[in-house]
């Protein structure tokens, strides 16, 4: 809207832009000869002739898509798997600020705790988080702590270290006051915020053991209820699907070809669809590289062969797209995984690769 209540000068400089936008057209006029009102609003005003047009062929055509609103079971884990995310996002935020105050008051905190968010640091932060409190409570006031928290005896093998950075830390003194109060506080919240995921997860993972098979799926090392719960969230009804490459697609991991006329790039997945999808896959990817003897062997082959090796990040993509082939199987089958079928790609030296007819 042109800025009629504004000054001239202001006036002038929207009107300047206008002429840019347009070349200076005649029609609008110009800057110094006054305002072609009608021509402005002509240029502003978006003309919707062709819009309605436009939308009924695309509806007579079938060239739209509908989007999936999860219902009854399904609706519930989407809502509680985003509600768990939103509760990491707090306890990250919280934890951050948590090493900022630590690090002004007791830089060594990271030597002499280890996992400043384990329960052993907290329970001890939440009582004495500063070095002049920890010199007090001394060796044996630590293990009390740790003791009324109903932790492990194992763990107070660290008091005395504890102790001894806390002597010779050289973190400032002025502010701590408050700083002691902001740590107790994140401290505090991160417990909490502990506490609410555990309530969240527990019911996560009962409603997606009532989707048929699902606990099959389980079976694969390195996959647990966690990375479970939040590819069902982001996949939804798996009858709804006709195929697994239309998941494949909906997580953005389908392959597309960067070309252009006579030039052929590299082909890449889309990075298309629902994003969380595609990191869930992706944290399962990994997960079971690390901890599962079939997806490891799985991993060493493409990025090892001979013809066409992988790099390591292409492989994890690779078995990501597999992983999900093999949910796919299970869920719509309610077959038990079976790792002998997952190594069908790996071709053995005494093998002869198939030749084409």
């Amino acid at each position: 809207m042109c800025p009629v209540s504004q000054s001239p000068v202001h006036r002038r400089q929207w009107i300047y832009k206008i002429c840019e936008r347009v070349g200076n057209s005649p029609s609008i006029g110009n800057v110094d000869q006054g305002i072609d009102v009608n021509a402005i609003k002509k240029f502003y005003l978006k003309d919707n002739e062709k819009d309605p047009k436009l939308i009924a062929n695309l509806v007579k055509d079938g060239n739209f898509g509908m989007p999936y609103l999860p219902e009854k079971l399904y609706a519930d884990i989407r809502r509680l798997s985003m509600f768990r995310d939103q509760l990491n996002e707090d306890r990250i935020r919280n934890l951050n600020r948590l090493h900022r105050e630590m690090k002004i008051y007791f830089p060594e905190y990271k030597d002499a705790f280890g996992k400043i968010d384990g329960a052993f640091s907290l329970e001890l932060l939440k009582e004495a988080p500063f070095p002049d409190e920890l010199v007090a409570l001394g060796t044996e006031g630590m293990k009390q702590i740790w003791h009324e928290a109903k932790l492990r005896v194992r763990g107070y093998v660290n008091a005395p270290s504890i102790l001894e950075y806390a002597r010779k830390s050289v973190g400032i003194k002025d502010g701590s006051d408050a700083g002691r109060q902001a740590v107790k506080w994140f401290v505090s919240r991160i417990i909490e915020l502990d506490e609410q995921l555990s309530d969240i997860e527990n019911q996560l993972n009962q409603r997606c053991n009532e989707i048929p098979y699902a606990k099959n799926i389980l079976a694969i090392s390195g996959i647990g209820e966690n990375i479970l719960s939040g590819i069902l969230a982001e996949m939804g009804d798996i009858s709804r699907f006709d195929n697994v490459k239309e998941i494949q697609k909906l997580s953005g991991l389908g392959l597309v070809a960067c070309s252009s006329g006579k030039h052929t790039g590299e082909t890449k997945i889309s990075h298309r669809g629902r994003k969380r999808l595609r990191y869930w896959l992706f944290q399962a990817a990994k997960s079971a590289v690390a901890h599962s003897e079939e997806f490891k062997e799985l991993h060493v082959y493409y990025t090892t062969r001979k013809q066409n090796p992988l790099k390591k990040m292409q492989s994890l993509i690779v078995i990501a797209c597999k992983i999900l082939r093999v949910i796919f199987t299970i869920l719509t089958k309610g077959t038990a995984y079976d790792p002998k079928k997952l190594l069908g790609d790996i071709v053995r030296p005494d093998q002869s690769i198939p030749q084409a007819a």
